[in-house]
């Protein structure tokens, strides 16, 4: 397979489904606003759409990855039932506090690498998103662009440095709108 397509990396909490803490009821899956949109939008465009997620609160016992895997299923069918297809979903159940240190952990890059090489994707002309530096810390390492979105739960300094940096957006939408005009 050629590694020949761009891909929009996303966090998901906080970033495509409003942020439940430790979601694990599929009942609670609500998108952000104009989400569907922008992924419909960069769909549209030739992105492929992943999703890169860590959920500690596997690790830390508060649910289990089967309920994570409902939850990422309805994340999923909400998403298809809105024109809103996501390419694949990557998650990292581990927290250092709790499992040790692990390489898929964001920011590490595992999850990005086999995203890539699972799915032919091209680094160079990807782009991370997510509502805390954690989620697009890893961009200049994969050559890759990040933007954040920056949230309620957004550490201000995190969202002074993306201002800094000329990487924030108000919202995904406008985000997709960024990636659509370079």
């Amino acid at each position: 397979m050629r590694a020949d397509r761009p891909a929009v990396l996303l966090d998901r909490d906080g970033t495509i489904v409003r942020d439940e803490r430790y979601l694990a009821d599929p009942a609670r899956v609500v998108p952000m606003p104009g989400a569907a949109s922008a992924v419909a939008r960069l769909r549209e465009a030739g992105y492929a759409i992943v999703v890169i997620t860590n959920q500690s609160g596997i690790a830390r016992g508060l649910f289990t990855a089967e309920q994570y895997d409902a939850v990422r299923e309805r994340t999923d069918s909400v998403f298809a039932a809105a024109g809103a297809t996501l390419d694949a979903t990557y998650m990292c159940p581990h927290h250092p506090a709790f499992t040790g240190p692990c390489e898929c952990r964001k920011p590490g890059l595992e999850l990005y690498t086999r995203a890539a090489r699972d799915l032919g994707l091209d680094l160079h002309k990807s782009v991370l998103i997510g509502d805390r530096w954690s989620d697009i810390a890893a961009a200049p390492a994969l050559g890759a662009r990040g933007i954040l979105i920056p949230g309620p739960d957004t550490p201000p300094a995190e969202t002074s440095r993306a201002t800094r940096e000329g990487i924030v957006a108000p919202t995904l939408e406008a985000a997709a709108s960024l990636i659509l005009a370079s």
